[in-house]
């Protein structure tokens, strides 16, 4: 896994210049950041990360797409711990069906809610032999057709599997939109309709990992790294911590 940004971009950084509207801008639903802000910060996320991907494990589309459905309420450490043993058994919709849910079931057992992950990916794996010849569409309805699979993982598909311009905004990538202004949202469809408008065209297709991995490893939930944050001159956050004090808003 490639490290995520770091404080060192941010001190090339000049300060923040702002128009007297982005206030009014952001009261209309645009993000808190002006365009050139934003291009900044996805640029340096791009030089720190110039190729990021997913840390859930997978061999291929199929791989990828039971993964995505075992990482609902889990980690993605946990899932691949599971995944490790059973792709090797089972890597295509054919060979899970012939796995069988009882043999999956005791194969994930350690990633939760595991029961009804079970009973999911065999009926994902029974719908793409029986209604997709065997394959994992590229159609988000489609996709989110299949047992088990909503919205997000439809997106992290799409973007991983097919290389789309797609956002799956989990609670990290909702925390950092939010939190630094780049798109403020009520709900995760709000954050993720305002990113694709507000990324520009060339940083679409990595957003997905950038923010994911920002929030997972620097702009976290209850201790935001902030002197390590390489956006930190751009971000909109009032409670910046200092040094490793913990955030107390």
């Amino acid at each position: 896994m490639e490290k995520p940004v770091v404080a060192s971009a941010a001190k090339k950084a000049k300060g923040k210049v702002r128009p007297s509207s982005a206030k009014a801008k952001a009261k209309q639903g645009a993000s808190l950041l002006t365009p050139a802000e934003i291009h900044e910060v996805f640029s340096r996320f791009a030089a720190a990360m110039p190729h990021p991907r997913t840390e859930l494990e997978h061999l291929n589309p199929f791989t990828l797409l039971v993964a995505v459905v075992l990482s609902a309420q889990a980690t993605d450490a946990g899932v691949n711990k599971a995944t490790k043993t059973l792709f090797k058994q089972a890597d295509t919709p054919q060979k899970m069906v012939i796995l069988g849910e009882e043999k999956l079931r005791d194969a994930i057992k350690t990633v939760g809610l595991f029961n009804t992950k079970a009973k999911n990916v065999i009926a994902l794996s029974k719908a793409l032999v029986e209604e997709h010849g065997g394959k994992v569409p590229q159609d988000r309805e489609a996709l989110e057709k299949l047992p088990g699979v909503g919205r997000k993982s439809a997106n992290v598909v799409l973007n991983v599997a097919f290389g789309e311009p797609a956002i799956a905004v989990d609670t990290h990538i909702f925390r950092v939109a939010n939190r630094t202004g780049i798109a403020p949202g009520q709900n995760v469809v709000e954050v993720e309709r305002k990113l694709l408008r507000t990324i520009p065209a060339p940083y679409r297709k990595d957003a997905h990992h950038w923010l994911i991995l920002h929030g997972r490893y620097v702009c976290k939930a209850r201790k935001p790294d902030c002197p390590a944050c390489a956006i930190r001159d751009l971000c909109e956050y009032r409670h910046k911590t200092v040094g490793t004090a913990a955030l107390r808003a």
